[in-house]
């Protein structure tokens, strides 16, 4: 573990806050009671992020309307964007997962990372107060910021005028499934080209969800 706080540039007063952080429902369940999962702290995670995120844009851009502002606040926290922050620390190496979520590839599943670094967030903010989670959100969340973020990247948008380099093509979104109360629900997409699968993914919003089952089918269809 000190490998990993000396890349989140953060030491833990208390080391079990982020061994829970990285805990997966799927090890806890097999512990049988013996550990608890992250989902508690995701839920704070997800919280602190979306506050401090909208904080900081209310403050340093002026300049931009609500719409802006919302727009520029979803690209930084979304599923996507925790995914790279996650795979920049190699989160998943230190992922507490279970037997099945092992071997099923759980460790490179963008909703479980995702959800890592919202827990490993609440865990900071939990141990050192909310100075030491907003320097961690600075750090790995708000330096990506660039100029046009406002206009997150549309891959709905791309994967159309992909396709449509041939005519008669059609796509479609379909809802495969939904898992998680409703405070935190996650929905699963799948896209389809002339009836066949292309891609899926998973997000907060069944937008989200699309625009990563997109990304998806977008990678998959140029590196044929």
């Amino acid at each position: 573990m000190k490998t990993l706080e000396e890349k989140l540039g953060y030491t833990f007063q208390n080391p079990e806050l982020l061994e829970n952080a990285l805990t997966h429902s799927s090890r806890a369940n097999e512990s049988r009671g013996k550990l608890q999962s992250n989902e508690r702290l995701e839920f704070l995670g997800d919280s602190i992020l979306g506050m401090v995120v909208a904080d900081h844009l209310y403050r340093t851009h002026p300049d931009l309307s609500e719409g802006d502002l919302t727009r520029t606040r979803a690209a930084l926290v979304c599923e996507e964007s925790l995914v790279e922050v996650a795979r920049g620390l190699n989160l998943g190496e230190y992922l507490r997962l279970g037997k099945g979520e092992t071997t099923g590839g759980g460790r490179d599943r963008p909703s479980i990372q995702a959800d890592a670094v919202e827990a490993v967030l609440a865990a900071i903010y939990l141990d050192g107060g909310i100075g030491s989670a907003r320097k961690f959100i600075q750090k790995f969340i708000l330096t990506r910021e660039v100029a046009g973020l406002a206009q997150p990247l549309d891959h709905k948008t791309s994967l159309q005028e992909l396709v449509q380099r041939e005519s008669g093509q059609i796509l479609l979104y379909r809802l495969v499934g939904e898992e998680g109360p409703d405070h935190d629900k996650r929905f699963f997409v799948q896209v389809e080209l002339n009836g066949s699968p292309i891609g899926t993914g998973s997000g907060r919003s069944k937008k989200e969800a699309e625009q990563m089952a997109a990304h998806s089918a977008i990678l998959a269809l140029t590196q044929k």
